[in-house]
């Protein structure tokens, strides 16, 4: 049966080529605003240009160098910083891990308690009460932070990562010009295309509650992705391809198909763990852990796998077992389409030795994973020693 739902997003979406000079209007004139970037390609794609003119009169404040994964200590640089100038509206300019770590610093500088860091890992989110408005400029479309009031901050000292929402930290506006995608390496392109792709799979590959609406929006994010992923991954850069990869990828992560539905995210917490023991990028963790919690979990999916095969891949045989056989097949061969590998091994990372030290973690946590919360640290151990 579909659940009781609210949907709440109030993003305003500014789309396609030439937007950024509109942020003139979106931030207000009087505001002092603090440009939070990462590691500088902005300055040389022509976006850091567009957005100082963009900004005109106001006084800025810019804080660069918030990493891949973006760390807790350079994110409490950038507090100490608000904090100092007094700034009071943030604009992130970059990708997802930009745009995670300008709503930590949004919640973190607003924070009363004595430790930011119970934000993430304790129930510090619960005590805050306000937050630094914030806009955002998309160049990487991925991780759809830019319409969401989630983020995901590592803590490199402790090699933990992370996750926490509320509400508070919706940017007030998104710019998507897809033309910020332009010189963007391919591979960086591959691994929005995964996140994406994943993040649907999490909202929709569960099990059936006659949820007709969200179950034809999440295939036709999957349709559209895949149909897109070839011209997306192309040089020089197709604008409609590009443009459609970006808006798919918002679509894919914006809570509008996880309404009234049952969510996994089990491929999401193992696939952190990874990222924060081994250093592997958000995407590729999802492409090594995602066909083996399949095949592990393929009886307790099984109603939604066939849906699954069928309807994006067209898979029909009669029997069953063969179907979720080619289904996640198929899935895995998407993934290999784009270059992004499927098992831990091709990143020369044991898989006995993570399956032991994740479902420590998972343990530790007293973590129950999935849409059953049926996922132990046993079973995580299981799912990654598949993954050769």
């Amino acid at each position: 049966m579909i659940s009781n739902f609210t949907y709440y997003n109030p993003t305003r979406i500014v789309f396609g080529s030439g937007s950024i000079p509109k942020l003139n209007k979106l931030i207000p004139k009087k505001a002092k605003v603090m440009l939070l970037y990462g590691g500088g390609s902005i300055m040389k794609n022509g976006v850091y240009d567009q957005v100082i003119a963009a900004l005109k009169k106001r006084e800025v404040v810019e804080f660069g160098g918030i990493e891949p994964n973006p760390d807790y200590d350079t994110l409490m640089k950038a507090v100490k910083q608000v904090k100092k100038k007094q700034v009071d509206y943030l604009l992130a300019v970059g990708g997802g891990s930009v745009i995670d770590g300008t709503k930590f610093v949004s919640v973190a500088a607003a924070y009363q308690g004595d430790d930011p860091w119970e934000i993430i890992a304790g129930d510090g989110i619960n005590k805050v009460k306000k937050a630094i408005p914030l806009g955002t400029v998309l160049t990487l479309p991925a991780t759809g932070s830019e319409m969401n009031h989630n983020a995901v901050i590592s803590r490199r000292s402790t090699q933990e990562k992370l996750s926490f929402g509320s509400d508070l930290v919706f940017p007030q506006f998104s710019i998507l010009d897809p033309e910020t995608t332009y010189s963007l390496p391919q591979k960086q392109i591959r691994n929005g295309i995964v996140d994406a792709y994943v993040h649907v799979l999490e909202q929709y590959l569960t099990y059936p509650v006659g949820q007709i609406v969200q179950d034809r929006q999440a295939e036709a994010l999957l349709l559209s992705l895949i149909e897109v992923a070839p011209k997306a991954l192309q040089f020089p850069p197709d604008y409609n391809a590009r443009a459609n990869f970006m808006w798919a990828a918002t679509n894919a992560l914006n809570h509008l198909i996880n309404r009234g539905v049952p969510e996994d995210w089990a491929t999401h917490d193992i696939g952190h763990e990874i990222t924060a023991l081994y250093g592997l990028a958000h995407a590729e963790t999802l492409a090594a852990v995602l066909p083996w919690l399949l095949w592990y979990k393929r009886k307790e999916k099984q109603a939604k796998l066939l849906q699954y095969g069928y309807r994006v891949f067209g898979i029909k045989t009669q029997k069953y077992a063969e179907r979720i056989d080619r289904t996640i097949e198929a899935t895995s061969a998407f993934f290999h389409s784009l270059g992004m590998p499927t098992s831990l091994t091709a990143y020369g990372i044991d898989p006995d030795e993570a399956a032991e030290k994740v479902a420590e973690r998972i343990d530790n946590r007293g973590w129950k994973l999935g849409e059953h919360h049926d996922i132990t640290g046993k079973d995580v151990a299981a799912i990654l020693r598949l993954s050769r």
